[in-house]
């Protein structure tokens, strides 16, 4: 799949394009203050006042906002053209400092040079990546010694299953890359769009190892058995913010939430 960056930024291209009026990302609420970061990047995040942070994978940039909101000195990268163009209109609009560059996570030591004293991702990023040791390498590549990474992720064993969580479909490593066309996205089901992609599943030993391949140090790592979106089929809301499959509720974890220090 060689061509796996073109056919994906073109799909988040156009996510980017209705995602921002959707119900999903509440922007009504954001451009009021609303804190668009969850329960469990929360808890390992920490103070960040006047902390420099490189937000990996920003999409169009409500994290990134947040974490500026905060007091965080924020840049954010998504390779969505669209989506950066959108994030970097949404920062002047709410007088926010935050900075977007528009660069696939592979080519970014190539055009910035900065350290940061923090690497934030979360939320369906290394899905979208074949090499995850190569992902580690770059988080590594910019974070000061000392520096942090806080990284949330739905879980591996959860992307086995099919839509409906119904069998397994899906292997649990990263064998070959899902490749899907699917109508509809996670924010806006009912959008009338296709969005085709290329994925690939990474199970939790490969992550965790391919941080420690890159001069990394595990400080805490967290499963959880709920998501904090509703935004896969058959869920619901059973506490706030708590969203669970209604037939199999508690059976397995649906995300994890890890934080590592560079040594």
């Amino acid at each position: 799949m060689e061509d796996y960056i073109d056919i994906n930024r073109q799909s988040w291209n156009k996510r980017a394009e209705i995602h921002p009026d959707s119900d999903f990302y509440e922007m009504a609420l954001f451009r009021k203050g609303l804190n668009s970061l969850k329960a469990p990047e929360l808890k390992i995040l920490g103070d960040v006042t006047d902390v420099r942070i490189l937000h990996l994978q920003c999409h169009f940039g409500q994290d990134s906002i947040s974490l500026s909101r905060m007091g965080a000195k924020v840049t954010g990268v998504d390779f969505s053209d669209t989506a950066i163009d959108y994030a970097r209109q949404l920062a002047l609009d709410l007088g926010t400092d935050t900075a977007f560059i528009c660069s696939d996570i592979y080519s970014l030591p190539e055009i910035l040079e900065e350290t940061f004293d923090m690497v934030f991702t979360t939320y369906g990023t290394i899905g979208w990546l074949p090499d995850i040791q190569k992902w580690a390498s770059v988080v590594s590549h910019f974070l000061r010694p000392g520096g942090k990474l806080i990284f949330a992720e739905f879980h591996p064993t959860m992307w086995m299953f099919d839509d409906d969580i119904s069998y397994v479909q899906y292997d649990y490593f990263n064998s070959t890359p899902i490749v899907e066309d699917l109508p509809g996205t996670y924010a806006c089901p009912d959008s009338g769009h296709h969005f085709k992609s290329v994925t690939w599943n990474h199970g939790l030993g490969e992550v965790v190892s391919a941080l420690f391949g890159s001069k990394m140090t595990l400080e805490s790592l967290e499963e959880y058995d709920y998501s904090p979106f509703n935004c896969l089929k058959n869920m619901e809301e059973q506490a706030p913010g708590i969203f669970r499959f209604k037939h199999i509720s508690r059976r397995f974890p649906i995300i994890y939430a890890l934080s590592a220090r560079k040594m």
